[in-house]
């Protein structure tokens, strides 16, 4: 168990304090408030958390986000910075698994939001754990592209997020590269090489779809 997942929990809670609750993030149309709705949402109403990826029950997670938008800002940071003991995700090897990528993720979602942001220095165990998560998972992101994408890491290791020729290689840190298959293109600090017709297929699409 990295714990990695439970140290970005902690920085993003106090990165939201911080901001307050109408700073902006990079998920359109949220601001923090929304942001933190959506990280209370999705761990502790089971009844609510399956519409953020089944569109046919999108309407009724909506509703309760925006009930939960309303309540005291910093109580709802509280919420996620300390999660009720019976909620799964917080369990330690399974938080590891399923929020080490999400709480990176919306953590520059607030960070990257502002202007004069700066990229972080990550411990090398850290990126290597994102790593590992962003290799696993290359192939769902990149399902839906029109070429084949290869992602590369600048010490050579690569991961294949979609099989075939023509194709793209991205190019960065793994930080860089998990916020790029998330779809924050504009912020990711990443090379995308490729020919000028495959660089133009491949560029109709956002990451992720």
């Amino acid at each position: 168990m990295s714990g990695f997942a439970r140290t970005e929990r902690q920085d993003l809670a106090r990165t939201l304090r911080e901001a307050g609750p109408d700073a902006p993030t990079l998920c359109e149309g949220w601001a923090t408030r929304d942001l933190a709705a959506h990280l209370v949402l999705r761990e502790t109403r089971p009844d609510a958390a399956p519409g953020i990826v089944v569109p046919l029950l999108g309407g009724w997670t909506a509703r309760v986000q925006r009930g939960l938008a309303r309540e005291p800002y910093d109580g709802l940071v509280d919420r996620f910075d300390h999660p009720p003991v019976w909620a799964p995700m917080s369990w330690g090897p399974l938080e590891d698994a399923v929020n080490l990528t999400e709480h990176y993720v919306h953590h520059e979602d607030v960070r990257r939001a502002v202007d004069g942001w700066q990229p972080r220095r990550l411990p090398s165990a850290y990126e290597e754990a994102l790593w590992r998560h962003l290799a696993a998972r290359a192939r769902m992101f990149f399902a839906r592209s029109p070429v084949g994408v290869v992602l590369r890491r600048p010490d050579g290791q690569t991961a294949v997020g979609k099989p075939g020729m023509p194709a793209v290689t991205v190019v960065g840190p793994p930080q860089e590269l998990v916020l790029y298959a998330f779809g924050r293109r504009a912020q990711a600090l990443v090379e995308v090489q490729g020919d000028e017709a495959t660089l133009a297929r491949f560029g109709r699409r956002p990451a992720g779809s």
